[in-house]
């Protein structure tokens, strides 16, 4: 079956698109990343909650500050990048929801009063957002290093000291620099991954 994306935009985001380690020193402009930006913005989210916040990492004391929580080679790897976001859930998400949910005003409350609720709702589509980010990164023509391997309650002292963001991810991004990747690892089949019931 054919898909209505041509074949080399699924290369792009998908087939030849791959984790990156190492990357050039060519920069990664506000620009390139609010373009990234006003394209994942309109995938879903529910009550189109939009709870992802990204942190733009770009003066030295800054990246050191955020290596300093780092695991492993998860440190040089950022320090060598052009540019490094961290990604986090803005647990009061649901401020905004009057202004991105319009049509249904009383959601904020009736939905979201509690933050234990609020920080489940954000951390499932904050997550889902990461994703799209992502793509966006691949639809900008750069590659993607994302990372778990941070300690991210020390990131949020050191960056959200206020509480009200929890980090989940940091992205490495830019241009593929030599032996960016590993070998293509094997993917399951459908038949593995999908059942009917």
């Amino acid at each position: 079956m054919s898909l209505a994306l041509d074949a080399a935009a699924q290369d792009l985001l998908f087939r030849e698109a791959q984790t990156a380690n190492t990357f050039t020193d060519e920069p990664v402009t506000d620009e390139q990343v609010q373009a990234i930006y006003d394209l994942v913005k309109y995938a879903p989210t529910a009550f189109n909650q939009s709870p992802l916040r990204i942190t733009l990492v770009r003066s030295e004391d800054a990246r050191k500050r955020l290596v300093a929580h780092a695991m492993g080679a998860n440190g040089p790897k950022t320090l060598a990048a052009p540019l490094t976001v961290i990604l986090s859930v803005d647990l009061d998400f649901h401020e905004k929801l009057p202004q991105l949910f319009p049509h249904a005003p009383g959601i904020k409350d009736a939905y979201f009063s509690e933050a234990a609720v609020r920080e489940v709702a954000g951390t499932q589509n904050a997550t889902l957002q990461a994703g799209y980010f992502i793509l966006g990164i691949r639809a900008a023509g750069l590659a993607a290093g994302p990372m778990t391997g941070f300690d991210f309650g020390a990131v949020d002292k050191e960056f959200f000291g206020d509480g009200k963001q929890k980090s989940f991810l940091v992205i490495n991004l830019g241009k593929p620099g030599p032996d960016a990747f590993f070998p293509r690892a094997p993917r399951l089949s459908f038949d593995e991954a999908a059942t009917t019931v």
